[in-house]
């Protein structure tokens, strides 16, 4: 079923708000859809196996990672995208008024997920490691364990809390890149994008990231391995599933297509 993502941002602003800030939209699957508001400032950094891709919908945000062993902010602007690399401890910081969409994957059985804190020269301060079956509900109870903790009163990691191994091999070699305005990407490869109809956003990584423009892949037949999230961004379009089902988008709508 499509739903027109502004709508939808609409009836479900209250969500956006604390102390939840967020809601899903699609999670049942292989991608978790959701969208953030705010504000949430956050001490906490996540680790994860995956990537996540975000876009900015309303106002801007910051991303907070530690880029090989140091801190670093990421702005994320209102139109811009950012796909982080996994594996890049990372904490986002959201304002008043804002609302972001966020895309990562569902976790594998055997993987692992970290929360950390860091001092302010970015060594590990504090940490907890677990299978991520649903963040927002996992969060709180780590959060509390930390602030309770002897490392939050003294600012000071205790010995033999921080893991020499880690479960997650953190990503310490790759730059965690920037933000980019989708709007400004579209302008610099319009020529492509008239000419061959769509072109990725991303050449490597997890997620493929695709922009279709104009008809020149009308009648284009897709067999995805895994779900994909479309949004139809202005224009209309239109979709035969392999069920047979004819779906029809317009301005603003997204769809969730299953896999296979």
């Amino acid at each position: 079923m499509a739903l027109n993502v502004h709508r939808w941002i609409e009836e479900n602003k209250s969500s956006f708000l604390p102390p939840v800030c967020n809601k899903l939209m699609h999670g049942a699957g292989q991608l978790k859809v959701m969208f953030v508001g705010g504000p949430n400032i956050r001490g906490d950094y996540h680790i994860e196996e995956g990537e996540e891709l975000f876009y900015q919908v309303k106002g801007d945000m910051v991303l907070k990672v530690i880029e090989k062993g140091k801190k670093k902010d990421i702005l994320i602007k209102e139109g811009e995208v950012y796909i982080l690399p996994s594996r890049i401890p990372h904490s986002p910081q959201r304002f008043e008024n804002t609302v972001g969409l966020v895309i990562e994957r569902d976790r594998l059985p055997d993987e692992i997920d970290g929360l950390r804190w860091y001092t302010d020269d970015a060594q590990p301060l504090y940490e907890e490691w677990f299978h991520c079956t649903d963040l927002g509900v996992q969060l709180k109870p780590v959060i509390a364990r930390f602030m309770a903790s002897e490392q939050h009163k003294t600012g000071v990691p205790v010995p033999g809390t921080i893991l020499d191994v880690p479960p997650i091999k953190l990503e310490v070699k790759k730059e965690a890149g920037h933000a980019f305005s989708l709007k400004g990407w579209v302008d610099h490869h319009k020529h492509d994008l008239q000419m061959h109809g769509k072109k990725s956003l991303n050449a490597v990584g997890e997620f493929k990231v695709e922009y279709y423009f104009g008809d020149r892949c009308n009648n284009e037949k897709h067999h995805w391995a895994g779900e994909t999230w479309i949004w139809q961004l202005s224009g209309q379009s239109s979709f035969k599933l392999d069920s047979g089902q004819d779906v029809a988008l317009q301005h603003g709508d997204s769809l969730l297509v299953k896999a296979g």
